[in-house]
């Protein structure tokens, strides 16, 4: 096993990781371009498309994602789980960065409007406010609080691998309806073919840390 970063190198890490989410923001809206969804085409998504909303909230669903991932590094000795926390972090910065990439070129704001409205107001049966499981907060399902958030922070080696597992999985699970339905409502091919992405990537992600769970003897958080 290796011996957790230190602490210039979490440090680096973490600036690094930011410099990557802002060159990624202007990627995405170059890739936007490049597939037609820039702010001038006639098909510009509105505030309350399911395009826009979609790419919102995985944005920041994502990014919660990469902050639980990033305390790996710092937190575990364990190569697998640090090895699974990297690839995380690595691909939801850089989807996080294209949705809000297309943010940007179609002239809507990163944040705003509630939570999954754009599932509810769809009319699609099921996917109302109260059967998404959102939560008093305003969290959206899977999102971890800011408690369990603490309790993470404050743990290492296996009782973080564990705890770090059991919200991971969670998080992905609640993601999943989400991806899904901007899979199948969205308007624009790009959007589409990313939420498809998300949904296949995280579902074989959840397998394997299901797994990785079970082999370090812990047991699933309940399913949002």
């Amino acid at each position: 096993m290796n011996t957790p970063a230190g602490p210039q190198r979490s440090a680096l890490r973490t600036v690094l990781l930011a410099v990557i989410a802002v060159g990624l923001v202007l990627l995405g809206g170059g890739l936007a371009v490049a597939l037609g969804i820039g702010r001038t085409s006639a098909d510009t998504p509105t505030a309350d498309s399911v395009d826009a909303g979609f790419s919102r909230d995985m944005a920041r669903h994502h990014l919660q994602g990469v902050e639980m991932a990033n305390l790996a590094p710092q937190r575990s000795q364990d190569d697998d789980v640090r090895r699974l926390a990297f690839d995380i972090s690595s691909t939801q910065t850089n989807q996080a960065g294209r949705m809000q990439g297309w943010l940007t070129l179609w002239g809507l704001p990163l944040s705003g409007g509630g939570p999954m409205a754009w599932m509810a107001d769809s009319g699609h049966a099921g996917h109302d406010m109260a059967g998404m499981g959102m939560t008093s907060s305003g969290l959206m399902p899977g999102m971890a609080t800011e408690n369990e958030l603490a309790h993470l922070r404050g743990l290492s080696g296996k009782a973080f691998d564990v705890e770090f597992l059991r919200l991971m999985i969670r998080h992905h699970q609640g993601g999943k309806d989400m991806a899904e339905y901007g899979a199948e409502h969205a308007d624009l091919p790009a959007v589409r073919d990313l939420a498809r992405s998300i949904v296949q990537s995280q579902t074989a992600e959840t397998t394997l840390m299901a797994q990785m769970l079970t082999d370090r003897g812990g047991t699933p958080l309940p399913a949002p």
